[in-house]
């Protein structure tokens, strides 16, 4: 079937989409069950369910899967819903199809939300880590998990994997540092820490003469973080954080 077909070529693309099913319905309805369509995270589509309000209904969801990563039954309603007059209702069933890689993102300000920011419009799945209670007062980012409270518990309590960038930027180089010890050993695509040369190359002497982690592994972090150019703000440097994780994502698909 070429809806199969498009998922294969997606997933060699290493693109994620949803795969989106009409389950079940009752009454009069635009498609019947077994109708397919596949929603790119740019809401474009490939197949259709229907078209119209429903089509409408089902991408806004299937976008909002993409933020969390799991997969959801939703019934509409059609007129009393979507105010489409077939009066009938529709089950559809939302599939993750190569969901969005993980952004762990240690510290939510000025740099760090500003990644969130902009890593969210290209294909990252954001999440925030901060032990200040109030900091997610400050700004908001729809689709971001914002998770308080200590590093070194959140980090035991978060899955760790192949696909997963971390993002070392919080207000203190102590914890920087301590963070990248806690983490460096675990699954990840990508580690970046913030820093200065001169910071950065303090900390490598540090963990190399205390035993905290090899030449070898400090090597494969990113630090000073990022494509090198003459950052200045949050934005710009966060700018060049972000290029470093599309230049790491994509060279891992080749």
């Amino acid at each position: 079937m070429e809806i199969f077909s498009k998922i294969a070529e997606l997933q060699a693309a290493h693109t994620p989409c949803i795969l989106c099913v009409i389950t079940a319905t009752k009454g009069s309805t635009p498609r019947k069950a077994g109708s397919k369509m596949l929603v790119m995270a740019d809401g474009s589509i490939f197949g259709t369910i229907g078209g119209g309000s429903i089509e409408l209904a089902v991408i806004k969801e299937a976008l909002q899967v993409f933020s969390t990563g799991e997969p959801r039954f939703k019934e509409y309603q059609l007129e009393e819903d979507l105010s489409m007059h077939c009066g009938g209702s529709v089950d559809v069933y939302f599939d993750p199809v190569l969901t969005l890689p993980k952004l762990y993102i240690y510290g939510a300000g000025h740099v760090g939300r500003a990644l969130g920011k902009y890593a969210s419009t290209l294909g990252f799945r954001i999440f925030f880590y901060d032990e200040r209670p109030d900091i997610y007062k400050e700004f908001q980012l729809e689709g971001a998990e914002c998770i308080t409270g200590n590093y070194f518990e959140t980090i035991n309590n978060t899955v760790f994997d192949e696909h997963t960038y971390i993002v070392i930027t919080t207000p203190k180089h102590e914890f920087d540092e301590n963070i990248l010890a806690a983490v460096a050993r675990k699954p990840h695509a990508y580690l970046g820490m913030i820093g200065s040369k001169r910071k950065v190359a303090e900390a490598r002497k540090r963990f190399i003469a205390e035993g905290i982690l090899t030449k070898e592994e400090l090597d494969t972090v990113d630090m000073p973080i990022g494509l090198p150019f003459a950052a200045e703000t949050p934005e710009e440097i966060a700018i060049s954080i972000v290029a470093k994780l599309i230049d790491t994502r994509n060279t891992l698909k080749k």
